[in-house]
């Protein structure tokens, strides 16, 4: 590290960070697109060249867009820092006292660690700033309390917050339910403030997941984009802020932090709280170029030990009837298949006949399983499979063994618990006996089977959590989270191979948070492929798609109760981390031959389909969709053609491949394993020669500039287009 006076700047991946250091506070001179290597001269220029015009009615100083915007620099927006010390001290005048530089070399990034004294509140704040080698910046603040006594500072909130240009009109947030994650929401960036606020315990079904901003009617491939991640498992706030000057000149701001309850973070002297980290990401090649962006840092931050193996979980198959005999003829023919690791779901526990009773008692149910678990894993084992378990540690039912002998663990008001949600309420897993007994009985079984994988539940929202103490209830929700990351961290140190999925109604706690700490997520409880098309495209705006659980199901949904093709089922999971959801064992044998044909294709073909780019062509009609897979090389690509739904306008028409290389020719093949889409009418003459072994040959450059006819496809199917470069 090394102190860097007057400005820092880093660079990485087509992006620039300059940060101005001249002042009481970091200013962001420019964060976006790459201004190569200036030197002070330049610097100068825009640091000269960037101040606001000064009208009528407005500070005599120009406004700074600081790292941390106050209402000493005139700020009038949500402010980076907002506190007390027993009702005084509300107005910081932090001062920047050291800044640090590590910069990785040439324009792969580095780190600006800045230090500051706020002689108000007695605050020393710290930020960091990195922008790595993907060109992802990530933005971490603490805040250390320095008063040697006194009244506690009381913290409301420490957000990071970064500049975005007035260009940036147009704001792309998300909402959902249960069953439909990820819904975008897109709105015009107007004068106030955009506020999302997440008080759930957890990110939510309806989670903002990734905030964008950009220009006019940006799209998967075209506009410029600025992005923020709130990178926390626990309640949230989001927000995207414009502030009018006078005759015109903006100020405007996206980013966000943890939300905290009132009273929930009181800083004693030399108690410091650490904020979650912020990311944020520019492109200027739309949303698909965001999605580049947040792919690679997680393949290179998170390297995998083996690839995702095709798994098969037992609920929807089975619900709570663990039957020995029943679940061992789903083990045989899931091996046949070509399964690779079986999951035993919710079910298999003490007491645990429905979802009323048993919560919380972490013991195999004699009752059900006489001999244990031990001739199920057998089995599987015998199969050549892994073996997972069903796990809801944080959750119990009043129903339980666990409960009544403990009904101090609850994360509840000292008046009583309230509402339920499925019937179970919040264990305080911060409590430290709470604590060691779920991590010693989870462990305790993933040492006894040598499980390789859990399915980590998290089924209700996080009401009324409080701390019950002899000083009264205090908020919970922060304390909660940081103890459920230490009991992952505890058990994946205790058992360095295990892998853990967040599951939270299926996709209700998904950031890159709790990412840091499991190897896969439940995207959705929706099984259902039209509803799945969707969930799954906006669910990899942020996370890869070997990491997003995506399960064939019964043809009839179990949340939807909507009827479909297995073509169209096989052909939507086939772009995610795949599985199978399904009672196998009704199955005929040409359902078993083509499950066996879908299962030998992803598996081959997992290095593309888990490490290539993800693309996604804008088309006018909202209900098809063409995305694809294509190799860094360029040499190989799939892409999924898909109808969601019937719609007017013309239905036959070119539709250009985005991500290829212009300067190859393609084979384009339907493979018979997924090319089985309802096409209405005649199919066109190119897909016939398609469907024969040398594949039907085309240019790169007319693939992407000029595209194909692609068939017209009855409502709710789909299929997959193999493209091999040639030559």
């Amino acid at each position: 590290m090394s102190v860097q006076p007057g400005h820092a700047m880093l660079r990485a991946a087509g992006v620039s960070l300059l940060l101005d250091l001249a002042g009481d506070l970091p200013t962001v001179l420019h964060w976006g697109e790459d201004l190569g290597a200036l030197d002070d001269g330049g610097v100068a220029a825009l640091r000269a060249s960037g101040a606001s015009a000064r009208v009528s009615n407005s500070p005599e100083t120009p406004r700074p867009v600081t790292l941390l915007p106050l209402e000493r620099d005139t700020w009038s927006g949500l402010p980076g820092l907002d506190g007390h010390r027993g009702g005084t001290a509300t107005t910081p005048r932090p001062v920047l006292t050291r800044v640090e530089t590590e910069r990785a070399g040439g324009d792969e990034g580095g780190t600006v660690r800045c230090t500051l004294h706020d002689p108000i509140g007695e605050l020393e704040l710290t930020v960091e700033l990195e922008l790595d080698a993907t060109g992802i910046l990530r933005v971490q603040w603490s805040a250390l309390s320095t008063a040697a006594d006194g009244a506690p500072y009381d913290l409301s909130h420490v957000v990071a917050l970064m500049p975005i240009p007035s260009r940036a009109s147009e704001i792309l947030d998300f909402s959902g339910r249960w069953s439909r994650e990820r819904a975008p929401q897109r709105l015009p960036l107007v004068d106030g403030a955009h506020v999302r606020e997440v008080r759930r315990g957890k990110p939510g079904l309806d989670s903002p997941y990734l905030l964008v901003a950009g220009t006019p009617a940006f799209a998967h491939r075209t506009g410029e984009v600025w992005a923020a991640h709130v990178a926390w498992s626990g309640d949230q706030r989001w927000i995207a802020q414009r502030l009018p000057e006078g005759a015109g000149s903006l100020a405007a701001v996206i980013g966000g932090g943890e939300l905290l309850r009132a009273g929930e973070v009181r800083l004693g002297p030399g108690e410091r709280y650490e904020a979650p980290a912020v990311l944020f990401a520019w492109s200027d090649a739309g949303l698909d170029g965001l999605a580049d962006r947040f792919h690679r840092r997680m393949r290179a931050h998170r390297p995998r030990r083996a690839p995702q193996p095709l798994v098969l979980n037992t609920w929807e198959a089975v619900y709570f009837d663990h039957d020995m005999s029943r679940l061992g003829e789903l083990v045989d023919r899931a091996a046949r298949i070509g399964v690779e690791r079986i999951v035993l779901d919710d079910g298999w526990f003490r007491g645990r006949r429905d979802d009323s009773a048993g919560l919380g008692d972490w013991q195999i149910d004699p009752a059900v399983w006489p001999e244990g678990l031990d001739p199920f894993v057998a089995r599987v084992r015998e199969a050549g499979m892994e073996f997972g378990l069903w796990f809801e540690p944080e959750m119990v039912n009043l129903d339980s063994d666990i409960a009544r002998a403990h009904p101090e663990w609850l994360l509840a008001p000292s008046e009583g618990v309230g509402a339920s949600f499925r019937n179970q309420y919040v264990l305080d897993i911060a409590n430290p006996a709470a604590y060691a007994y779920l991590v010693d009985a989870v462990s305790q079984l993933v040492e006894r089977y040598d499980i390789a994988y859990i399915k980590w539940d998290h089924n209700r929202e996080l009401h009324e959590a409080v701390v019950r103490g002899a000083a009264g209830d205090r908020p919970g929700v922060r304390r909660q989270t940081l103890a459920l990351y230490a009991m992952l961290d505890e058990l994946h140190r205790r058992h360095p191979a295990l892998e853990i999925e967040s599951c939270a109604s299926g996709g209700g706690r998904i950031d890159l948070g709790i990412l840091d700490r499991t190897e896969r997520v439940w995207t959705s409880d929706c099984n259902d492929p039209v509803e799945r098309q969707e969930i799954q495209r906006w669910s990899e705006l942020l996370v890869p798609p070997e990491l997003l659980g995506s399960h064939v199901g019964a043809p009839r949904a179990h949340t939807t109760q909507r009827v479909t093709d297995l073509s169209f089922r096989l052909v939507t999971t086939a772009f995610a981390a795949p599985g199978i959801e399904w009672d196998i064992t009704a199955c005929s044998e040409e359902e078993l031959d083509r499950l066996a044909a879908w299962a030998e294709f992803v598996t081959t073909r997992r290095c593309l389909l888990h490490g290539g780019v993800r693309v996604h062509a804008d088309l006018p009609d909202p209900q098809t969709l063409l995305h694809g897979t294509v190799a860094e090389d360029g040499s190989a690509a799939l892409f999924a053609w898909v109808r969601l739904a019937s719609s007017g306008g013309p239905q036959a028409a070119r539709v250009p491949f985005p991500g290829l290389d212009r300067s190859r020719d393609y084979a384009i093949r339907v493979p018979e394993a997924l090319g089985a889409a309802a096409i209405h009418g005649h199919e066109p003459a190119w897909v016939a020669q398609a469907r024969e072994p040398e594949g039907f040959r085309v240019p790169g450059a007319v693939l992407a500039a000029a595209g194909l006819t692609l068939p017209v496809l009855h409502p709710a199917s789909g299929m997959v287009l193999e493209l091999s470069a040639v030559g």
